[in-house]
């Protein structure tokens, strides 16, 4: 029943006869999967399917927009942006707020949850609705109990159950991912599966991937610590301390932390892990990397230099058919897109790059959201989710 509602809920199917063919089904089978799926109120046949022959044209299947809601927020170091959508993939409200990271679990979340309940009212929502949340936070995280897991930039988060308390606080399951995965989810959603696999490349205050499997699927490794790139050793590096606790890692010497903390003060001592910068601050290095700044774009091409060698390495053992370059720092100009592209094509191997796609988003910043939105509709119409929804 869950496979019949996915494929209701991608478009790939319109009809009765369609999921028929497409499943290999018996027609009573199907019948009897669907009439429970309708009794649910999760689909609902409205319109007539795009004729195929002969004959009366079929039902058009499809979700019901009156059958729940979910919640998304994702979240980074100061940024949160929340959204309230229905399983039509429908987004019925959005707020973007400035947020403190630092400063904790109980306060950030507590913030969280006004935001999505302010939106809920502005709709005329009932809570009693929302079906399932789902939150992208800006570090390492343990997906199966939804616990980051001694993330570098954010203090105080470590084993907090995230999962359990916002799953408490709504009456539903609670989804919590890495926010790169989140955006490779729904930088995937948005592209041909021509375009897998695909691994999509967080710069900003951090660094961070994302990787997409060749069937559409997030790719987390044994423990969900799959694609995080920001702590793989630079040659040469090693002088440069790191949040993390290391000395040499990519996002200690590549990501926007290390540039501020290079235009605050050149001679820094880089002994000592990077500071925490404001919004306004990080704002500011976006506008002067746009305005071609030269000491700025010179730092942008160094880092560029460094994540290429870096990407060459992933191309050569992964061979995507895409990476994606999303974040602050990407989207403010071509230097970084340039510099990583000579040197994937300058280090990785013909045979992987013959092919490969290297490319901004094409979700930009509402790629996060759009895959939390993902995520957690397919949670609604997993078995799991359908066992809830019955129930």
């Amino acid at each position: 029943m869950s496979s019949l509602a996915r494929l209701i809920a991608s478009g790939a199917v319109q009809s009765r006869t369609e999921l028929a063919n497409r499943t290999g089904l018996a027609r009573s089978t199907i019948g009897v999967h669907l009439d429970r799926l309708e009794a649910s109120g999760l689909i609902r046949e409205a319109g007539l399917a795009a004729a195929s022959g002969p004959g009366r044209p079929a039902r058009c299947l499809g979700l019901s927009p009156e059958a729940g809601l979910v919640l998304v927020g994702d979240l980074s170091v100061h940024t949160a942006r929340v959204v309230v959508a229905d399983l039509t993939q429908r987004l019925l409200a959005q707020q973007t707020y400035p947020i403190r990271i630092a400063d904790g679990p109980e306060d950030v979340l507590a913030g969280l949850e006004q935001a999505w309940r302010h939106l809920l009212l502005e709709i005329d929502a009932d809570p009693h609705q929302v079906r399932t949340v789902a939150v992208g936070l800006p570090g390492p995280v343990d997906h199966s109990t939804g616990t980051p897991v001694r993330p570098p930039l954010m203090p105080g988060w470590d084993g907090y159950p995230v999962g359990q308390v916002l799953g408490e606080r709504f009456g539903c399951p609670a989804l919590v991912d890495n926010d790169v995965n989140m955006m490779a989810l729904g930088e995937a959603r948005a592209l041909p599966m021509t375009q897998y696999p695909l691994v999509f490349i967080k710069v900003s205050t951090g660094i961070g991937s994302g990787i997409i499997g060749a069937a559409g699927d997030l790719h987390y490794g044994a423990d969900g610590a799959a694609g995080d790139i920001g702590h793989i050793q630079v040659p040469d590096s090693d002088h440069v301390a790191c949040r993390c606790g290391n000395r040499g890692c990519l996002e200690a010497v590549a990501s926007a932390s290390s540039m501020i903390r290079a235009l605050r003060d050149p001679d820094a001592d880089l002994g000592t892990p990077p500071g925490e910068f404001t919004t306004a601050e990080l704002e500011a290095l976006v506008a002067r990397i746009a305005q071609g700044d030269t000491e700025t774009t010179r730092l942008v091409k160094d880092a560029a230099t460094v994540l290429g060698q870096l990407v060459a390495s992933l191309v050569n053992v992964l061979n995507p058919a895409r990476i994606v370059l999303g974040g602050a720092l990407a989207a403010a100009s071509d230097d970084m897109l340039a510099g990583v592209r000579s040197g994937v094509y300058s280090r990785a191997l013909p045979l992987a790059t013959r092919n490969l796609t290297l490319s901004y988003s094409v979700l930009g910043p509402v790629c996060g959201v759009v895959g939390g939105v993902v995520s957690a509709i397919e949670h609604v119409l997993s078995p799991e989710g359908l066992t809830v929804l019955r129930s």
